[in-house]
């Protein structure tokens, strides 16, 4: 039997699995009467990154030998810090009723942008942020250990600002689906006055589901040293085809 190895994001943890992508997926969405289900995110790990991992794992004998294991955990602790970015072969969207969209990475392509960003953190931490650096100047920014705080690793999605990312004070914004619009503007306009601050905390954790629909352009994995990786999400076009079931499941979440 296979053993697929995955690092699941929501929450932070290394885990092997009999299930291939889909099904894992769908098994973390609608999960069985023992355990807690909804969405996800998760990493497929690479093969051979996955062969080399689960030798040294004390339990590996079990898992080729036993019965058909959903999911068994490896590790809950610092797991994205100690996993190499090259290890990391797709990134999985799953929404409330088990779709799954896969993402495949790609080389870096820095866009025009507004002035200003809102980025969702995902794993170690979960704040959400303004910030006027692009993602990968915020990347490089927040794992830089020579700051005072910073991290090892992190993975972030940039959310879509519509005309606020260029004035806060714009009107027309009410389709974006945030709480807190208000403090959402008094935050941009805080950034926009104090020179030399670059970022701003918006909201301390991830306080409901994941709004998929308000991704612009992708997931970013940052690590220490200069680390990146981007995860591009299809254009709209695509989503709207290739992708209609995952993506109408998706413009529910939050609903």
């Amino acid at each position: 039997m296979n053993i697929f190895l995955y690092l699941s994001l929501i929450p932070e943890a290394l885990v092997a699995s009999h299930l291939p992508p889909d099904e894992y997926g769908s098994y973390l969405a609608l999960g069985s009467k023992k355990r807690s289900h909804g969405q996800g995110i998760f990493f497929k790990l690479k093969d051979d990154y996955a062969r080399a991992r689960l030798e040294s794992h004390p339990g590996i004998e079990e898992l080729r030998n036993g019965r058909l294991r959903r999911s068994a955990y490896l590790g809950i602790h610092r797991v994205l810090e100690q996993t190499p970015l090259d290890a990391l072969e797709s990134l999985h969207l799953i929404t409330n009723d088990g779709h799954v969209l896969a993402l495949q990475p790609k080389a870096y392509e820095a866009a025009p942008g507004p002035r200003y960003h809102l980025y969702q953190e995902f794993c170690p931490i979960t704040p959400r942020v303004v910030s006027e650096l692009e993602p990968r100047e915020f990347a490089e920014q927040i794992t830089d250990t020579t700051r005072t705080v910073s991290l090892p690793a992190l993975v972030f999605a940039e959310l879509q600002l519509d005309r606020l990312g260029d004035d806060s004070e714009a009107s027309g914004v009410d389709n974006l689906p945030y709480g807190g619009l208000e403090h959402l503007r008094d935050c941009l306009r805080e950034l926009r006055a104090k020179t030399g601050k670059s970022s701003k905390l918006v909201v301390r954790h991830l306080e409901q589901d994941v709004l998929f629909r308000t991704i612009h352009r992708g997931f970013y994995v940052a690590h220490a040293g200069g680390g990146f990786r981007w995860f591009p999400m299809p254009a709209r076009e695509e989503l709207e085809t290739t992708h209609y079931p995952w993506w109408r499941s998706a413009l529910r979440s939050g609903l």
